[in-house]
């Protein structure tokens, strides 16, 4: 997904948040290991009910200081990778919006654009940085009040349905096209989540040739979701995100709730 990228995010690493501005013939808008799939409707891979009730979160969701506690912290390493603050605008803000509407959890779930505001957020970089054209992963946490948390997961897979066929990404410098939109493998770990939703996203550079390829990966435990989206500087497919930085992450949030 392109989505969703300050000048801080994975897209704009390397300039601007356009991929194009890093690979002169590659757009700037583009891109789950071992466990189950996805189901091909978009749906989560396991109903809330067959899993195990997560602990749950205080009124009106973790604060801010509360997220912050259990995501990785600057400089922490997160088995291959390295997880650090964003120096600008972190991913999946509201410069990126989708068309046709439905599609916009795809491209981001920035409360200002895709209708579900959250309470606080926290979001991390991972990635290795000596690798300037390699995966990076972007983390982040959302607390929501009330049931919004599961409206989050109810329109990305409603997005995930209607927009298989693909969407377009509108943003401020440019636009990409996404082609298709695919269910992805959900990490091991998502049987003990509420609900887990992963999609892989294979977008055309701007001449319309290559393609390059992302992914997604929301999973929601009480009123807190956990997005991860991952991509490369290239058109290379990664094949999901790296569930080392995915696992890593649920078991910090897990150990922080009990």
């Amino acid at each position: 997904m392109f989505g969703v990228h300050g000048a801080g995010s994975r897209r704009g690493r390397a300039a601007a948040g356009c991929v194009a501005l890093a690979l002169a013939v590659l757009t700037g808008c583009g891109g789950g290991s071992g466990g189950e799939r996805a189901d091909g409707g978009g749906k989560p891979g396991r109903s809330a009910a067959s899993r195990p009730a997560a602990t749950p979160a205080p009124a009106g969701g973790l604060t801010e200081a509360q997220l912050t506690a259990v995501a990785f912290a600057d400089g922490e390493r997160v088995g291959e990778f390295t997880a650090s603050d964003y120096t600008l605008d972190g991913p999946l803000g509201d410069a990126y919006t989708a068309t046709p509407a439905v599609c916009q959890p795809l491209v981001s779930l920035a409360g200002d654009v895709s209708g579900h505001e959250p309470t606080a957020q926290v979001q991390r970089k991972v990635d290795k940085p000596e690798e300037m054209l390699g995966v990076t992963v972007d983390v982040t946490l959302r607390s929501y009040g009330d049931d919004e948390a599961a409206q989050v997961m109810k329109s990305l897979g409603a997005a995930g349905r209607e927009c298989a066929g693909g969407l377009t990404e509108e943003r401020a410098i440019a636009r990409a096209t996404y082609e298709k939109v695919e269910p992805a493998t959900l990490p091991a770990f998502a049987r003990e989540a509420d609900e887990a939703q992963a999609y892989r996203f294979t977008v055309l550079d701007v001449k319309g040739k290559l393609k390059l390829y992302e992914y997604l990966t929301v999973v929601r435990s009480g009123s807190t979701t956990l997005a991860f989206r991952g991509e490369i500087l290239g058109t290379t497919d990664i094949g999901g995100i790296p569930e080392a930085v995915t696992a890593a992450q649920w078991k910090k949030f897990r150990a922080g709730q009990a």
